[in-house]
């Protein structure tokens, strides 16, 4: 006699009525697996906009970006400050940071407007909440997003209370709506684990984002949350599934998620462009043997006609 077993646990999660097409805008923001998913999005041309303020690890960091793009905040001398040959902000990913002061203020006001206009039009606004934990100014108690290798001196590290998380979305919401009433809100909590803070210290951090984020939802019923932290615990519950670092997810477990947020979010009237542009996807990065024989010459073609099909109905498309 056979006995069935199971091997895995299988997260739940709804199919979501309003879902992504490609008539979808997109607006994505958070911690570093915003990226994984985010570079998901790009593959399949969906339209969208990724961290315009580099990697936000926590949900003040948001809140300051979400506020300051809706009020049309103007960044001037006061908000950078020079450290270790570069320019920086308080505000911004060190991605943005620049040898020149006025090269990082003209990119930080240019992409304030951008996130500002992004808002405004957005169908759906995603949001990565990587962790609790902040460093505040100890100078003027102001919450940074990026401590840009400051002297740990300069900061007080805390924990956000779950009631702290709630306000700061709350606050998140409440900008998006009176910008863009129609916008979908999904939050979900980043699997990857930030163990510099410590074992214990990452799980009390997650289950604050966690605790917080649900607290959130009880009272809006325009958001929605997203299991990617529970899928990553419960269903890929194995170190196989990380990088070397054994902190972040690995390539297999991003499509898995991938697949996972697809089913709950993308709606099946898109899955046809999306296998229509994997296939260019795929044609684009082969590789031929003889780049100018008749054979590749005919299959540029073909991948030429599949461009031109698919461009035609959805015009904002680009390869």
């Amino acid at each position: 006699m056979l006995i069935s077993v199971k091997l895995q646990t299988q997260i739940p999660f709804k199919i979501e009525s309003n879902r992504i097409d490609y008539d979808s805008k997109l607006v994505l923001i958070g911690s570093c697996f915003t990226k994984n998913i985010g570079d998901k999005i790009n593959y399949f041309k969906f339209q969208n906009s990724i961290n315009p303020f580099g990697i936000l690890f926590h949900p003040k960091a948001i809140e300051t970006l979400v506020v300051n793009a809706i009020s049309g905040k103007e960044y001037k001398d006061r908000d950078v400050f020079f450290h270790n040959e570069q320019w920086h902000c308080y505000e911004s990913h060190s991605k943005l940071s620049h040898a020149s002061k006025l090269i990082l203020l003209e990119a930080l006001n240019e992409n304030i407007k951008v996130t500002n206009k992004q808002i405004q039009e957005a169908s759906h606004i995603i949001i990565t909440l990587g962790t609790a934990w902040v460093f505040r100014l100890v100078e003027n108690g102001v919450v940074v997003a990026n401590c840009h290798k400051v002297s740990q001196k300069t900061f007080k590290k805390e924990l956000l209370s779950v009631s702290a998380i709630v306000e700061s979305l709350n606050i998140i919401a409440n900008a998006i709506k009176k910008s863009n009433s129609k916008a979908t809100l999904i939050l979900t909590v980043s699997p990857v684990r930030h163990l510099k803070d410590g074992f214990v210290e990452n799980t009390q951090s997650k289950a604050h984002l966690i605790s917080g984020i649900h607290a959130f939802l009880n009272q809006n019923n325009r958001s929605s949350y997203f299991p990617s932290y529970e899928i990553m615990m419960d269903e890929l519950r194995d170190y196989r599934f990380y990088k070397q670092d054994m902190l972040h997810p690995n390539d297999t477990a991003v499509s898995y998620i991938w697949e996972c947020f697809k089913k709950a979010w993308i709606d099946k009237k898109a899955l046809k462009t999306m296998q229509e542009i994997e296939a260019i996807q795929k044609g684009l990065m082969h590789k031929p043997i003889n780049p100018k024989s008749e054979a590749h010459l005919r299959f540029l073609a073909r991948i030429e006609a599949m461009k031109n099909k698919v461009t035609k109905k959805h015009p904002f498309l680009q390869f």
